[in-house]
């Protein structure tokens, strides 16, 4: 799992003996494929990568996994905790508390679209949007663009 400054990834790797292969991989790149307009980077957008993985993993035979962050830190409600929560949403048994999994109104974008209700007569609503502002997407419609999105997914990965 890697977030960058533009992006969230995430692969899933299986042990050989000549060395791990990767099994099963997402990018916040791919969602965009999917109609996602919002931020690459958002915790929304890093569940969505990790619902895709969990798909992916399925897809190919893989039922469970075991996160690995490297020397990264796991935080609770972070974005690597919101790419477990897609993944477990998917059907991947990744074992995780559920007090360290974002809530779902998070993992939603609940919580940017109240923020833009509230700035939206202000005039920092356009500083604070201005890249949504630009491309035409309403950062109230966050929870909905997720909800669109997952379901393009999952409809993806059935065909």
């Amino acid at each position: 799992m890697f977030v960058s400054d533009r992006n969230v990834s995430a692969q899933l790797h299986v042990p050989e003996k000549v060395g791990d292969r990767v099994v099963a991989q997402a990018h916040s790149r791919e969602l965009v494929e999917q109609g996602w307009r919002a931020s690459r980077k958002s915790l929304p957008a890093a569940y969505l990568v990790g619902y895709l993985l969990g798909l992916r993993a399925l897809k190919v035979g893989v039922s469970s996994a075991v996160l690995y962050t490297g020397v990264r830190a796991f935080i609770p409600g972070s974005r690597i905790a919101a790419v477990v929560a897609g993944a477990r949403d998917a059907g991947l048994d990744v074992p995780a508390s559920e007090d360290a999994l974002p809530d779902e109104s998070r993992l939603r974008g609940d919580h940017v679209a109240e923020y833009a209700k509230a700035l939206r007569d202000s005039g920092l609503y356009e500083q604070r949007f201005s890249g949504y502002v630009k491309s035409g997407f309403d950062p109230s419609d966050y929870p909905k663009l997720v909800e669109e999105v997952k379901a393009k997914l999952k409809g993806a990965m059935a065909s």
